[in-house]
């Protein structure tokens, strides 16, 4: 292949033979051609041939004039074939040592792992193509924020095999466990980067509920709640503590746990009750619930004991409301208006001697038959009612026990008395007072409970002999009870009452009924009703 011509270099052949001359300046062409015919020889060629015409030119002064001259312009062309010779030279070296930079893989190996535990993540940086691991390469590792930004956890160098490690521990939420690897390259090597997340394994922690088996009416007491780990590891988040009412799952309060794993709350539970915690299935967590805790409610006070022969009540009524004050509480208001509603058709109608603006709605804590305590209510004329009140509390101080005290009006209406059902009050053992009626057995004339001024206590086991025979039952007629029945006037009921100025008027024809005298226990007949003749010889309730 031919050499490409420069400019430098003649273009006619060079002259060989007898026209050739001799001398310096035969030896500079020759020189010349040398270089022409050797420009594709490489650098060291050329810089051997700009070498022989230096040499030429300085012979060709050393001969003469016309030598000089003629040296002087091969030299020039020398000169200017040397310096692009050595530019050529330098872009062909420049060009050989700018090798491109060799490409790289970074690769995540994403793991499983548990919130909250350590976990090691593995990367891998390497050449493309062949897989030779990098040693000795920056690499930084970015886990995912809150907020979708990215913030550095990590920068370590990589091993002898290309592999960076890091230490870390997982989050609870999936998209705090995105990382990102990058390296940033060099000169000789581009920059990778590689983006993986690592799995949650869910955790199957051990939930407990405990606390006292049991607990006294009225009292608080403290449930504990732990979370951990199989391995015993406490686990902090929120749990749902539940209770099981009237057979259903409800949650009383989201709790959670501490740094011990540990969350407390102090309840009231009022009843025999079922309590149980539980933790909800998440991304990071396995549904998990405790065995059932349970706690009996005792009573505060000391529960009746009848006698095994003791006839039951045969209308049953439900419980009244728990109390909640202290002490027996008692308030009395004005007939709220839902209650005068109530009343009315029933305990109240036209034609009663006292209306609404003279009775008084009396609401007191009283001992239970079962030994808990309970808040009942009953209506009394306003001038009397602070008198029941007093007696009623303080029989509460002495833990005397009352079977019920609901109001009559709750009975419905009876043709017969002509008023509120106070046969089924009776039949339920209910404590009563105000009562629009007439007498028990004796139509047409009216009761003292007309009035609001008489109270019946405990009417089951306190009976009453009528003109139609003994009610609600006979055979407590005949037996007594120190604390619920009472047969006679040294009995501590009597005394109380007798005390507060509610008088035990018919004794054992009528062991229920007292008469409250709104003089302090005197009869004042300005204050007190005039009842028929017939009462005055005969039992009229």
């Amino acid at each position: 292949m031919r050499p490409a011509r420069t400019p430098l270099c003649p273009r006619r052949r060079p002259l060989t033979g007898p026209r050739a001359g001799s001398g310096p300046a035969s030896a500079v062409l020759a020189a010349l051609t040398a270089t022409c015919l050797g420009v594709g020889l490489g650098a060291s060629g050329l810089l051997g041939a700009s070498g022989s015409l230096a040499a030429a030119a300085a012979a060709d002064v050393s001969a003469g004039p016309s030598a000089a001259a003629t040296s002087g312009s091969v030299t020039a062309t020398a000169t200017a074939t040397a310096t692009t010779t050595s530019t050529a030279t330098s872009t062909a070296t420049a060009t050989s040592t700018s090798t491109p930079a060799a490409r790289t893989d970074l690769a995540l190996a994403p793991r499983e792992g548990r919130a909250d535990a350590e976990v090691t993540v593995r990367a891998r940086l390497t050449l493309s193509g062949d897989g030779t691991g990098v040693a000795d390469a920056a690499v930084v590792l970015r886990r995912r924020t809150a907020d979708g930004g990215w913030r550095v956890v990590g920068r370590t160098t990589t091993s002898s095999t290309g592999t960076a490690r890091w230490v870390l521990t997982l989050a609870r939420d999936p998209a705090r466990n995105r990382l990102r690897a990058s390296f940033a390259g060099d000169t000789a090597l581009t920059s990778a980067s590689d983006t993986a997340r690592v799995t949650l394994v869910r955790r199957t922690p051990r939930l407990h509920v405990s606390g006292p088996s049991s607990v006294v009416d009225g009292r608080k007491v403290a449930l504990r709640v732990r979370l951990a780990t199989p391995r015993g590891a406490p686990v902090s988040t929120r749990v749902r503590l539940q209770r099981k009412e009237s057979g259903h799952w409800r949650t009383v309060r989201l709790l959670r746990t501490d740094a011990d794993g540990m969350a407390r709350l102090r309840v009231r539970p009022r009843v025999d009750s079922a309590w149980r915690a539980v933790l909800r299935r998440s991304a990071w967590v396995e549904r998990t619930q405790s065995r059932v805790h349970r706690i009996d409610n005792t009573p505060p006070g000391r529960a009746v004991t009848l006698p095994a022969a003791a006839p039951t009540p045969r209308r049953h009524l439900p419980r009244q409301a728990r109390a909640t004050e202290k002490g027996a509480h008692a308030v009395v208001t004005r007939i709220p208006e839902k209650v005068w509603s109530s009343m009315v058709g029933r305990t109240w109608h036209y034609g009663c001697p006292v209306g609404r603006a003279q009775l008084r709605l009396l609401r007191i804590n009283y001992w239970g038959y079962d030994g808990y305590r309970y808040r009942g209510e009953l209506v009394a004329n306003a001038d009397v009612v602070a008198q029941m009140a007093a007696a009623l509390s303080e029989m509460y101080r002495k833990k005397l026990p009352i079977r019920s005290m609901y109001r009559e009006d709750r009975f419905g209406w009876s043709s017969t008395l002509h008023g509120a059902n106070d046969y089924a009050s009776m039949a339920a053992g209910n404590t009563s007072a105000f009562n629009c009626r007439q007498v028990v057995g004796r139509p047409g004339v009216m009761s003292p409970h007309a009035y609001g001024r008489a109270l019946d206590l405990n009417t089951w086991e306190n009976p009453y002999r009528s003109s139609g025979g003994i009610v609600p039952d006979d055979w407590w007629q005949y037996h007594a009870h120190p604390r619920v029945a009472w047969r006679s006037s040294s009995h501590e009921v009597v005394r109380i009452m007798r005390a507060h100025g509610l008088a035990w008027t018919y004794g054992l024809g009528d062991t229920q009924h007292f008469d409250a005298y709104p003089s302090g226990g005197k009869r004042a007949t300005s204050a007190w009703p005039t009842l028929p003749r017939v009462c005055t010889v005969q039992v009229c309730d």
